[in-house]
């Protein structure tokens, strides 16, 4: 069994992880992760019961009861490398000793639902749609450091040929949804298809302010091209380090994504707060 060193897992004096400062007795089977930490009462509010409330940095957690079952829902804050974080200690809370810091004989496996918004780049898929995604590609730097290989992994053959069609230098990464989760999730009659997962908001989604993309023409670049026989359809920044460690990690994991906004036709909803309410309140009506 490995044994983890106080600076490798770092555990604070009252037990709870580093970062997300929960303990191992408090996480349930099921959690639901968003990006904004103000939303996370806007689904805890849909619990029968909020058990406790858990605050630090941007990671905030209500702990509850739905149908008998306790739940969770957590933020990550915007980003893969908050990601990275949130996974890393998710999975050493249920897979770790925290007492004798060896890992587990018996792996435990959480059931990890991101509700989050996107931006489509698709014209046909319109804005205030719902869109699961089935995997995503990682443009972080996350595929530097880490070697994402599972079954949930895309192939590197047919990821290199994916970056060879789009020009782009640096390595990705690129993963997919849980099987159990996606059927769990079609009663949402939602699109589906391939998220890309962007290192930042404005030039690698496509957005010119002051400074100028030195890739003007990457998201027409992306939209016109298929990853395995599908098409890339929406833009966001955390989705593909969430399928890459649950699929390492062997979690089950899947992003549920309210478009907001369609980046070819520049539309923008006019009620951005109600349609991710109506995907949380679908979201949870399903869990439940």
């Amino acid at each position: 069994m490995t044994y983890f060193s106080p600076t490798d897992l770092i555990i604070n004096p009252d037990g709870s992880s580093y970062h997300l400062n929960l303990r191992p007795d408090q996480i349930p089977d099921t959690l639901i992760l968003v990006g904004d930490p103000e939303r996370v009462p806007k689904v805890s509010q849909f619990f029968d019961e909020v058990t406790e409330i858990v605050h630090k940095r941007e990671f905030v957690t209500h702990l509850g009861i739905l149908k008998g079952k306790r739940i969770a829902v957590l933020s990550s804050g915007i980003g893969a490398d908050n990601v990275e974080i949130v996974m890393n200690e998710l999975d050493a809370l249920v897979n770790i000793d925290f007492q004798t810091r060896l890992e587990k004989q018996v792996k435990r496996s959480l059931n990890l639902i991101r509700i989050g918004t996107s931006g489509s780049i698709q014209a046909h898929i319109p804005v205030d749609s719902i869109l699961i995604s089935n995997a995503a590609i990682g443009f972080d730097n996350l595929a530097q450091f880490y070697g994402f290989n599972s079954a949930q992994s895309i192939s590197a053959d047919s990821l290199e040929q994916w970056t060879q069609a789009i020009d782009y230098p640096l390595p990705l990464y690129a993963a997919k949804a849980s099987a159990n989760l996606l059927e769990k999730f079609k009663p949402l009659n939602a699109f589906e298809g391939i998220t890309l997962t962007a290192p930042g908001f404005y030039a690698p989604q496509g957005r010119t302010i002051r400074l100028h993309s030195i890739r003007p023409d990457f998201l027409e670049k992306v939209a016109g091209t298929k990853l395995e026989g599908q098409e890339i359809t929406n833009i966001e920044m955390e989705t593909a380090a969430y399928y890459a460690f649950a699929g390492a990690m062997g979690h089950e994991m899947i992003s549920l994504n309210a478009l907001l906004a369609n980046r070819i036709t520049n539309e923008f909803s006019k009620d951005p707060e109600g349609q991710i309410m109506s995907l949380i309140e679908k979201a949870i009506a399903l869990i439940a």
